[in-house]
């Protein structure tokens, strides 16, 4: 009787738990099913179809929103400059964070001033009003062009030429590195210490130490860096709708902007979830290229 009494005490007090824990989950769950799994599971429907915003019928097109991918020309360029950017932006974003994240864990006297050129574009992170303070930075009067003709150079049109139009948006995107370099700055400190230690004494200088420790050490935090920066850069959209709309001449016609066009501007919401279900596939692929190499250059312990 005892036994049977302990028993139901204890399922009774189990259930207790498990309401508990639903009661904690639902607003988490509320929210994805209502933000997240139903938009994606929509959208994913509406690309198949000729949805648009307004519309009282919707009418079921198969994969002609697909195939008009590859016929589309501002599609393609699109595309192109994304992955520009990306290719670009995402390793210059990487080394600089790391270089800063190295300044900053090393105990010299400059350690504070290090510090605080780490804060400042982390604070003001990645917000409209930073993009409308460089747009006037890369102005024709702006302050570059300023520095630019009291060094004895001609002034450059940056947002007038379709050539280097991406490179302020570059630019911008490697100043905004805070998140990477603090990942960074914590796996450095995990490193122990004994390895440089070792190095020294076998007489390794302080590039050789980088190289053959530092960095094999970091391999794991670089490939983490590396994807969320990637799909990140994927995603850029602020820089090239307040700072240049695409222009000129669609030279920074991110894909993001070009879908966000697609969907708000020319109304066609059914063309625009095909193109965000395009580039989740192109994401994906690039991903598992990433994580496929991973293993002939991301250094282990527990590995061989």
């Amino acid at each position: 009787m005892i036994t049977e009494k302990r028993r139901s005490g204890l399922k009774n007090f189990m259930n207790r738990n498990e309401t508990v824990g639903y009661v904690f989950a639902f607003p988490f769950i509320f929210g994805f099913i209502c933000f997240s799994l139903i938009p994606i599971l929509t959208s994913f429907y509406y690309a198949f179809t000729d949805f648009s915003m307004g519309s009282k019928t919707v009418e079921f097109v198969g994969g002609r929103n697909f195939g008009q991918l590859f016929t589309d020309e501002i599609f393609t360029k699109s595309l192109g400059i994304t992955l520009k950017y990306v290719f670009i932006s995402v390793p210059m974003k990487l080394t600089f964070a790391l270089l800063v994240a190295f300044l900053l864990t090393r105990k010299t006297r400059l350690q504070v001033l290090y510090r605080s050129l780490y804060y400042v574009p982390s604070l003001v992170g990645g917000s409209i009003a930073v993009a409308l303070v460089w747009k006037q930075l890369f102005a024709r009067k702006g302050l570059i062009n300023s520095i630019l003709t009291q060094a004895g150079l001609s002034s450059i049109n940056w947002f007038g030429d379709r050539k280097l139009a991406l490179y302020p948006l570059i630019l911008m995107s490697v100043w905004q590195f805070g998140s990477s370099m603090i990942i960074f700055a914590a796996g450095l400190k995990e490193i122990p210490s004994t390895y440089y230690e070792a190095a020294r004494i076998d007489g390794a200088n302080g590039m050789q130490s980088f190289f053959r420790i530092t960095l094999p050490c970091l391999s794991p935090i670089i490939l983490y860096n590396l994807v969320m920066q990637t799909i990140q850069a994927f995603m850029a959209f602020t820089q090239a709708f307040v700072i240049t709309a695409g222009g000129p001449d669609n030279g920074t016609m991110m894909y993001a902007l070009y879908v966000y066009n697609q969907a708000f501007k020319y109304n066609n919401m059914g063309y625009a979830c095909a193109m965000s279900w395009f580039m989740l596939a192109v994401m994906s692929v690039i991903t598992v290229v990433i994580f496929r190499t991973s293993k002939f250059w991301v250094f282990s312990e527990a590995g061989d």
